[in-house]
């Protein structure tokens, strides 16, 4: 998925980490509330966005975190995204309904499908489309990005994954672990620094006590469903954050309906990274670079073949905005433990 905000947000990460290692002890939950993000035109789907902001850019590697739906096609066009490019990240694309067709310039194409990970890997530079299929009538799922470490991001290649978790049954509910390792299931897709991602459904009344890694913070997303992190409630559409040194977190579900949502984590991520529009780089400069290089339509992004929007007069290439005229900002990222009191966000 693109970033189509015409001004996009300049964050500059600090390195993440502990100052005295993993802290033991009860879990505090920190709320990152979404904005509401509209991908294209007059008619274009709207996404929650609850990362990246300034109250916190990253989540182990994860520096983006996108959920949308449930959203009538008919009424919001759906999703019909143009050739764009990225830089050293992978793009995660998880459904829960509907369908979206994938074609990139490493010429991987496919459908992706609910309870199908597709996970894609910029490389030094790659250019995708994504566009809703004409028999999806309601789309609903998450998007995710996670930032590839220095030694890799020029050589991982332009690759795609797919894997098809089985669920993992737990009292009151089930687990699909599409990314890392969790409660003796195992993802098969490569990431390039230690990550876990799963979708989580729990029946009315259920609690789950999940062990984790305690060299990881998480985040919970919350899809549906009147959910709890460590007693905190969760509203929907919003991210709940644990920082290091957790070993169990107990997501308790006091509604009367099934709730669902998507947990994510990795250990903090140690280097500075810049992210601006759909590039992450470590400096003002390569990102200009990359800026440049796309508008020349150069052999770093490749081309994309394959795609069909839903309009036949619309862009086939998404430009990039412009650059401000300020040196792209430093964002700090806090240090990975939760921040209890209230946070409120600034206008970007």
């Amino acid at each position: 998925m693109s970033n189509l905000d015409p001004r996009p947000t300049e964050i500059e990460c600090e390195p993440g980490g502990a100052p005295n290692g993993p802290q033991r002890g009860g879990a505090s939950v920190e709320i990152i509330t979404s904005r509401d993000v509209p991908l294209g035109g007059p008619r274009a789907m709207t996404v929650r966005r609850t990362l990246p902001q300034r109250q916190r850019s990253l989540i182990g590697a994860f520096c983006f975190v996108d959920h949308y739906g449930p959203d009538d096609v008919s009424l919001s066009g759906g999703m019909d995204i143009p050739s764009h490019p990225h830089t050293g990240l992978q793009t995660v694309s998880w459904l829960f309904e509907g369908n979206v067709t994938h074609h990139d310039s490493g010429d991987n194409h496919a459908v992706v499908r609910p309870g199908e990970l597709n996970l894609m890997t910029s490389g030094a530079g790659i250019c995708h489309t994504e566009v809703s299929t004409q028999d999806t009538t309601v789309l609903h799922g998450v998007q995710l990005w996670a930032v590839l470490p220095d030694e890799h991001r020029e050589s991982s290649g332009r690759r795609f994954d797919h894997y098809v978790p089985e669920p993992v049954r737990v009292d009151g509910g089930s687990v699909r672990v599409f990314m890392g390792s969790l409660l003796g299931s195992s993802s098969s897709v490569a990431t390039f620094s230690p990550l876990v991602a799963a979708e989580i459904l729990l029946d009315p009344g259920a609690e789950l006590r999940l062990d984790v890694d305690p060299e990881f913070e998480h985040g919970l997303l919350v899809d549906t469903g009147d959910l709890t992190l460590e007693g905190v409630t969760v509203a929907p559409a919003h991210l709940a954050y644990t920082g290091v040194g957790e070993t169990t977190l107990t997501i308790r579900n006091s509604g009367t309906t099934t709730g669902r949502a998507v947990l994510i984590g990795g250990t903090p991520f140690e280097e500075e990274i810049i992210m601006w529009w759909n590039f992450i780089g470590r400096t003002h400069d390569e990102i200009a670079h990359y800026r440049e290089q796309w508008e020349a339509e150069s052999e770093r992004f490749g081309r994309v073949d394959g795609y069909i929007g839903h309009d036949p007069q619309g862009l086939t290439r998404l430009p990039a905005p412009t650059l401000p005229n300020t040196t792209l900002r430093p964002r700090v990222n806090p240090h990975p433990r939760a921040q209890t009191q209230p946070y409120h966000q600034e206008a970007d």
